[in-house]
């Protein structure tokens, strides 16, 4: 049911903008400087990000962070943007350190140079703007550059190297959980899910490009297979496809520590079958999305979904009654720990819906060590896990492991 309606963008997009400072409380975000320029004249923000643990910490740094700008009898509130080419998952080795930078634009009315900035949702330390000059230009590679000073060429990459010649792969990442869940006694013991998201334009921040629109389009494909293993030879029973377009916005971290987002789009659902086994679905939504810190390591994620049937719906003309048009999804738990989420859908004229409860917890800090995989229950209680029962009613529990949750 995840796959219906939103989770993994939730999980990859929301809680990752929720959680730069919570989710790691070993590592510290400081303002180390402020006054460089980029080649468009936008004033950059150096940070320093420490980790005082004995473990390696993965920090996810939003988009947009609201930062408090004092200027001489006046304080006002602005945003950093994550500078062109910094990757918004920084890892920092166990008592080591890494850095980061944000940029913003000077307000046009204001001359910023000795005024403070501070981040409050990472550290309420004040420090000073210096203004300097724009850092130069970067030089392209000359062609006819000549080879090394040792004579020797580039290594070639490997064959099994795919990225080797595919500039675009940095586009591809994950988008609803992948995972494999088992649990006997029913028609479809077996659930698999495989999903990715891909940037349409993602090749422009690398290229250093300014920001646009456009950065924030995405394709996305996901797969849901239930697999008989009771049956004889064992067939899938049904699988559904389920592309999509959508619209993501940047995530934006305000002072509080609460991350806002939101995502848009139109997805198309069937399941490949003809005759009376023919399911398909055409809807758009929208989906508001917001991520609350706990404290302790923990946060709270909410998204709750509207979406309106459009296009042809003769395979399932009644699927409303079923699914209804709202949705909401939940999820608690740590960034490296055990996680819960709910994920629900309903129609209030017709008091019929469905509920999936998930949870996770990686396994090598189950077992102190082992594959890198995450222990994964699932269960589904209503209407419609797949298209083809869009109009029955299941009860599922399912055990496994997970790639991404």
């Amino acid at each position: 049911m995840k796959g219906a309606f939103f989770l993994a963008t939730v999980a990859n997009a929301m809680l990752v903008a929720g959680s730069p400072a919570h989710a790691a409380p070993a590592v510290d975000i400081l303002v180390r400087d402020i006054g460089e320029r980029d080649g468009s004249g936008a004033i950059l923000v150096d940070l320093r990000l420490l980790n005082d643990g004995s473990d390696p910490q993965t920090v996810v740094l939003p988009d947009r962070v609201e930062a408090k700008l004092e200027l001489p009898g006046e304080s006002r509130t602005i945003w950093l943007e994550r500078a062109s080419g910094m990757s918004g998952n920084v890892t920092i080795p166990a008592g080591g350190f890494e850095q980061a930078r944000y940029q913003f634009s000077a307000p046009k009315d204001k001359q910023v140079d000795g005024a403070t900035i501070s981040i409050p949702v990472w550290n309420a330390h004040r420090i000073a703007i210096a203004l300097r000059p724009s850092a130069p230009a970067p030089q392209l590679a000359d062609a006819r550059s000549p080879l090394p000073a040792d004579g020797m060429s580039e290594a070639t990459p490997p064959p099994s190297d795919r990225a080797a010649g595919n500039a675009f792969l940095a586009n591809l990442s994950a988008y609803e959980p992948i995972y494999a869940v088992y649990g006997p006694g029913t028609n479809s013991e077996a659930r698999i899910q495989i999903s990715f998201k891909y940037q349409l334009f993602g090749s422009r921040r690398a290229e250093g490009l300014p920001r646009s629109w456009r950065d924030g389009l995405y394709f996305a494909y996901t797969q849901r297979m239930f697999w008989d293993l009771g049956a004889y030879s064992s067939p899938f029973r049904n699988v559904d496809y389920q592309p999509e377009l959508f619209y993501l916005s940047p995530s934006a971290t305000l002072s509080s520590g609460v991350s806002l987002s939101a995502q848009g789009g139109i997805r198309h659902e069937s399941n490949g079958r003809d005759d009376a086994a023919s399911r398909s679905i055409n809807s758009i939504y929208v989906a508001p999305m917001a991520a609350f810190p706990l404290g302790g390591g923990y946060s709270l994620s909410i998204a709750p979904r509207l979406s309106f049937f459009v296009g042809d719906k003769s395979d399932n003309p009644d699927i409303r009654r079923y699914r209804g048009n709202t949705a909401l999804f939940m999820e608690v738990g740590e960034e490296d720990g055990l996680r819960l989420s709910t994920s629900t859908r309903f129609n209030f004229s017709s008091g019929k819906g469905a509920v999936s409860a998930d949870f996770s917890y990686p396994l090598p800090r189950l077992l102190g060590g082992g594959p890198d995989f995450y222990l994964f229950g699932q269960s589904f209680i209503g209407y419609g896990e797949n298209l083809l029962d869009y109009n029955r009613r299941t009860t599922r529990f399912r055990i496994g492991v997970a790639l991404v949750r």
